[in-house]
């Protein structure tokens, strides 16, 4: 493993160590004896962050609990609380690919990174952990508000090795967004610069998903793939940030990047929080569907994470 560009503190260079050294299973070194996670609060309650927009992609910030519906196994649940989050600080994890595979567009990787950190980030309230990943992921700057810190971290990303995006987004989450506490807090948010490709991963897709999940961690997605072909990687994209209520943008160029980081930070900013008990409830750690619709306007669309991983008692 290359050595780190910034030192983390020794606990996580120790986990990272380890991180490179075993082999499957388990598939990428973390320690897999920590407990699961649970939900905000309580072990029977459920949040659910989402957006709503109208078919012009125009944000509706208006709506109250009572033009909601929960469905858990198409079965209609209670809402406990609801609220419209829009100054919740935030907590984002961005990871750049820098392997081989994107070496011809690293320098528009770095230039996005960059650009998104300055549009979004509030150095008062937010903080921001960035990770590199080729061979194996690399922690280049923990949690931090300090913007040159983070700029001179991407600045000295140099490209070499696969890629390891499932093992990537599986640390961060695990590892990093899964401790801001009290999970209730926080607006976590996973950025991904990549093409989406994985050549090296020991965690699966799905377990990365998983990871991601159980974290309550919207990932969003910048696509380095500028040949536009629907490539397998631009799929893998599109479907992990799908699965949890973010969104993949696909932009040609640098100077195309603009609107896809005001919609992110738009995103972030304009959410809605639904709070609900299980009916019936379950603890089988097992992943269980929902869906939020409203009920009262059908000219609506909703983008909400599209289930959560019960704990298990």
């Amino acid at each position: 493993m290359r050595l780190l560009l910034f030192a983390p503190p020794v606990a996580v260079c120790l986990g990272l160590a380890l991180w490179a050294a075993q082999t499957p299973p388990p598939p990428a070194g973390v320690d897999n004896s920590q407990p699961e996670a649970k939900f905000s609060g309580s072990v029977t309650q459920v949040n659910v962050l989402f957006t709503v927009t109208d078919k012009k992609g125009r944000f509706v910030t208006d709506l109250t609990a009572n033009d909601f519906d929960v469905l858990e196994y198409k079965f209609p649940q209670v809402i406990q609380q609801f609220t419209a989050e829009s100054d919740l600080p935030l907590r984002l994890a961005l990871l750049i690919d820098t392997s081989n595979s994107v070496s011809p567009q690293f320098r528009f990787e770095q230039q996005a990174a960059i650009r998104f950190m300055n549009d979004v980030m509030r150095p008062k309230a937010d903080r921001m952990l960035l990770i590199s990943f080729d061979t194996t992921p690399e922690l280049v700057s923990d949690l931090t508000n300090n913007m040159e810190l983070l700029e001179k971290g991407v600045n000295g990303m140099r490209p070499g090795g696969g890629t390891s995006l499932y093992d990537a987004i599986y640390f961060a989450a695990k590892e990093k967004l899964m401790m801001e506490q009290p999970r209730d807090k926080f607006r976590r948010a996973m950025i991904l610069i990549s093409d989406g490709e994985d050549t090296q991963s020991r965690y699966s897709r799905d377990q990365a998903l998983e990871m991601a999940q159980k974290a309550d961690t919207v990932i969003y997605a910048i696509s380095t793939n500028t040949t536009r072909s629907g490539t397998e990687g631009d799929l893998v994209l599109k479907y992990l940030t799908g699965e949890t209520g973010g969104e993949a943008f696909f932009p040609f160029k640098v100077e195309d990047l603009d609107q896809s980081f005001e919609n992110i930070a738009n995103e972030l900013r304009h959410q809605y929080n639904i709070f609900y008990h299980p009916d019936p409830l379950k603890t089988d750690g097992l992943y269980h569907p929902i869906t939020v619709r409203v009920r009262t306007r059908k000219d609506l669309v909703v983008k909400a994470r599209k289930g959560y991983y019960a704990p298990k008692l």
